[in-house]
């Protein structure tokens, strides 16, 4: 009986370690196939900030989601330092990719 138990419990604690992870994992493919990585990485400074950073930035802010989006999707300057980020529009993100991308960020710890 505890064999069977076993090997029923390890292929459905599997499973949810899978669901669990496969949507970060898809955030982060969401970041490289929208070439974000061309300017941030996880954990170092390239032309923009490490998505650390920003997740430290804004931790506990109820409104980064939304200004974050508005930012990432018009671009602008001055958060940062002075280089400014380019917009991205819609055609090379959409909507819901980038709001998978930005609760990724901000969930790095």
């Amino acid at each position: 009986m505890k064999q069977n138990l076993t090997a029923l419990a390890l292929p459905l604690l599997a499973a949810s370690l899978l669901a669990v992870a496969k949507p970060a994992l898809a955030s982060e493919d969401i970041v490289k196939k929208a070439r974000c990585v061309a300017c941030h990485a996880v954990d170092q400074k390239r032309v923009g900030p490490p998505y650390k950073e920003v997740a430290a930035k804004y931790k506990g802010d109820a409104k980064a989601p939304a200004m974050l989006f508005e930012k990432v999707r018009h671009g602008g300057s001055g958060n940062w330092g002075t280089v400014p980020m380019l917009p991205h529009p819609a055609d090379k993100i959409s909507d819901d990719d980038l709001k998978a991308a930005i609760s990724w960020i901000l969930a790095l710890q």
